[in-house]
């Protein structure tokens, strides 16, 4: 049956990977709900939310709010809320409700910008869609608002797109990365983890863009465009993630975001070129990012089908889907991603 669930939970929806984006970079986020997308964001999809604060808060729409359209209650909170708050911008985060009713989010966002002195984002989505496709719309968003100077290229600076505890899983993974790059001689900007609005407003002098999620394609397309910074697709952690087995002529299945399932295959062939690699997705898949026997995951039934099918020797997944193919006989390494799960690596 389409749709159906019986082993893994409903994935992290297109507003919480708005959030995520934007919830280290010091603004006022105002999700625009009822209250329970918000209390989904802030008790399930976001793990920073336990340990660091951000002014996320929720539109408190009412029934008759919704129907009639009363936009200026929206304002007059986000008014009062920017009078106590010390904040670089704020952003209107879209929902099913506001979806529904057709809320004009450019004339919301003028309405609120006449009222404050705030930049006011304003992103459309309406939780029909995964949490990439989220992510996709802020950064554009984000970057198309704040990245508009022109300064001097730093050539030892390297942006990092992409970086969200939806897509690397690792509330450590900032730091590892700049980590690896340091070894290079290298300075890693993780924007939106660890590095704030300002590293955004300079986006410019990095001497190129490292995207470590298909989120982060279309933002690293459009600063290519705009400042002619080089992007390559990657994530410099990965060698991380694969253990050392023996991949000798071993099929192989690695299920993730599409960035980070080629940056294992591409570890594991640095190893052992011997090795067949296939990846899978239940997320978007960039054409120019897949390879021709690379798969897009819908329904459970196509996953536990693909490993059925396909004599995998080895598979690279969130554990929560080992349960899925309890006769798979090869070995299972736990790869996890917090936009499927809701776990962290350990």
């Amino acid at each position: 049956m389409r749709g159906l669930r019986k082993y893994l939970t409903p994935f992290a929806p297109d507003q919480s990977g708005a959030v995520s984006v934007l919830y280290e970079l010091g603004g006022i986020i105002v999700i625009c709900d009822a209250g329970g997308c918000t209390g989904n964001v802030c008790g399930f999809d976001e793990p920073r939310w336990f340990e660091r604060k951000s002014a996320v808060f929720s539109a408190g729409l009412r029934d008759m709010d919704a129907i009639l359209g009363r936009d200026d209650r929206l304002v007059a909170k986000l008014v009062d809320a920017a009078d106590k708050i010390d904040a670089n911008f704020a952003a209107i985060v879209g929902t099913p409700v506001p979806a529904v009713i057709g809320t004009d989010y450019q004339a919301l966002k003028r309405m609120c910008e006449k009222k404050t002195d705030l930049p006011i984002l304003a992103i459309d989505t309406d939780g029909m869609e995964l949490y990439d496709k989220g992510e996709e719309k802020a950064y554009l968003a984000l970057f198309i608002a704040f990245a508009k100077e022109k300064y001097e290229v730093c050539k030892e600076k390297v942006g990092i797109l992409g970086m969200t505890p939806q897509d690397v899983s690792d509330l450590k993974a900032a730091d590892k990365v700049r980590e690896e790059l340091k070894k290079e001689g290298k300075e890693a900007i993780c924007y939106g983890m660890g590095d704030g609005l300002e590293a955004v407003e300079r986006a410019s002098e990095v001497g190129k863009n490292i995207v470590v999620s298909a989120a982060a394609l279309e933002v690293a397309k459009y600063l290519e465009k705009t400042f002619g910074t080089p992007y390559e697709i990657g994530y410099p952690a990965a060698g991380e993630l694969v253990p050392n087995l023996d991949y000798q002529g071993k099929k192989i299945l690695v299920v993730h975001q599409q960035v980070m399932a080629e940056a294992i295959r591409q570890e594991i062939l640095k190893r052992e070129n011997s090795a067949e690699v296939q990846t899978a997705t239940w997320f978007m898949r960039k054409k120019e990012l897949a390879c021709s026997q690379d798969v897009s995951l819908r329904e459970e039934d196509d996953y536990i089908d693909l490993v059925k099918n396909g004599g995998f020797d080895i598979i690279f997944a969130d554990a929560c889907m080992e349960k899925m193919v309890p006769d798979f006989q090869g070995i299972f390494v736990n790869t996890r991603h917090f936009a499927v799960s809701g776990r962290l690596c350990e």
